[in-house]
């Protein structure tokens, strides 16, 4: 059986979703053996019945293993799409007028019915369309309350129901629609760990979504809108951690754009300290290959040399005919740039001035002492999770072992850059905590007879946002003679 706190090994987090080829317990099984941290359960595809089996077989094999999994429910968001066409399908000539309008009657070559009203208010005269992935593409030259003409700018086959995008305008949406309400309500009472919320436009989609989660999951919130880029900052703040949707972000700005904007939000997300995953197409050829391009594998690399908290594997891990070799897949491409000579250096290329808080002073403290005294591990003991964001966020150069008596905390840590979490004992004096954190260290084999390793935590114990203490010690191998595990609570 693997060691229930024995590290992955690398720093950057793997998300893998699951689905149709891989949510049986005999693959979960395989998955989170072949490197899986956390898993995403994909509430836009899937009844509630398949997604409560997923969720149990998670937590079973957690249990067996030892290992806190994280569970990330991604909800859907609203979709827009196009209404029926008589026959099914059409063909939009490049040059022609096409009007879409709030008619029910079926569509033909020149309109089709568009069952969003509040697309009608929020065009603009030379605002863009975008069709079934943007592969088409619509100039709207008039607009009112009933009917939008534009000028097919790239045409081609369209048929009944292909999605819709607007990049140009904010639309008088709300990110949640009433099948989100109800996953959420779902997810929630199943005890996920993380929630995503789709089409976030602006930071009032963040707060109501943390209004309705009340605090029993963290939120991340998915950048896939042009308008969300405008309002990052704000966004994050109010969002516990943020996703890099490369896919729908991809279809509403030119591709060459998005290069550049994965960098600042990973950038952003890392200032802020909060956990970044860079999602969509990441190893898209093992969906039905057994082997990634290598642009693919340069991609996986990018996002790790970037600092990404996560890198998400979708259809490849959910939907793939080679679900656990994509997980393992990126397992080796982590471990090997983790492993490269430069890595170091351009992982710190992104500066992360401290904030000017004692447990921020000392987090920080922690991370520079690495070198200066060999230490092969950092510790810290909380409660929240919260001294754990602030020494990841310097991204340390030695193993970050989180040790924490709150198994929600230790499931939430999964998305977090280099924490390994254990769940554990509470502690109630400095003197039980040196001790604690000494054994673990050897348990885990992050450090042996003779290391020096780093701790921090915050005293009194017990009190959050307290990190007020930076302890060195060396171990001397003595620390587990004598000592009886207790049994797991």
């Amino acid at each position: 059986m693997t060691n229930q706190i024995a590290p992955r090994g690398r720093k950057v987090r793997i998300l893998a979703t699951l689905g149709p080829a891989s949510r049986t317990p005999e693959m979960v099984r395989k998955l989170v053996l072949a490197g899986a941290d956390a898993f995403r359960v994909n509430m836009s595809h899937g009844a509630h019945a398949d997604h409560a089996a997923t969720i149990q077989a998670i937590r079973a094999l957690e249990k067996e293993l030892g290992r806190p999994t994280t569970i990330l429910a991604d909800l859907q968001g609203p979709k827009l799409r196009v209404g029926a066409f008589a026959d099914g399908r059409t063909t939009l000539v490049t040059g022609n007028l096409f009007v879409l309008d709030r008619d029910p009657a079926p569509g033909g070559e020149h309109r089709v019915n568009l069952p969003h009203k509040e697309i009608f208010a929020a065009l603009r005269p030379g605002a863009r369309l975008l069709l079934d992935d943007g592969k088409l593409v619509l100039r709207v030259e008039e607009c009112d309350a009933d009917r939008i003409a534009t000028r097919v700018e790239v045409g081609g086959p369209l048929s009944n129901n292909k999605g819709l995008n607007v990049p140009d305008v904010i639309v008088p949406m709300a990110a949640l629609t009433d099948k989100d309400r109800a996953d959420l309500t779902f997810a929630l009472d199943h005890g996920v760990d993380w929630v995503a919320l789709s089409f976030v436009q602006r930071p009032d989609d963040v707060a109501e979504a943390r209004r309705l989660i009340g605090g029993k999951a963290a939120l991340l919130s998915k950048i896939e809108k042009p308008a969300a880029i405008d309002r990052l900052d704000e966004i994050l703040e109010l969002s516990d951690g943020v996703m890099v949707a490369r896919g729908d972000l991809g279809v509403e700005l030119p591709p060459e754009a998005v290069p550049p904007l994965q960098k600042r939000i990973v950038e952003t997300a890392r200032h802020m300290g909060k956990p970044v995953v860079v999602a969509t197409q990441m190893l898209e050829s093992m969906i039905v290959a057994p082997t990634p391009t290598r642009a693919e594998v340069s991609d996986v690399a990018t996002a790790i040399y970037d600092g990404a908290d996560a890198v998400m594997l979708s259809a490849e891990s959910a939907a793939g005919a080679w679900p656990e070799e994509s997980v393992a897949m990126m397992h080796r491409i982590a471990l090997s740039v983790e492993g490269s000579a430069g890595y170091s250096a351009r992982l710190h290329f992104t500066e992360t001035e401290p904030d000017r808080t004692t447990a921020d002073a000392i987090a920080a403290a922690a991370c520079r002492m690495i070198d200066t005294v060999d230490a092969k591990c950092v510790i810290c003991f909380t409660s929240t999770g919260s001294t754990a964001r602030r020494v990841a966020r310097e991204r340390p150069g030695a193993p970050l072992l989180v040790l924490t008596p709150r198994l929600l905390t230790a499931r939430r840590l999964g998305l977090l850059w280099g924490g390994h979490a254990v769940r554990t004992r509470d502690v109630h004096s400095f003197e039980e905590w040196v001790a604690k954190a000494r054994r673990m260290a050897l348990r885990s084999g992050l450090a042996k007879a003779g290391d020096r390793v780093i701790m921090i935590a915050g005293v009194p114990f017990g009190t959050p946002g307290s990190t007020n203490v930076l302890h060195v010690v060396r171990l001397t191998g003595d620390e587990l003679k004598g000592y009886a595990a207790p049994a797991k609570a």
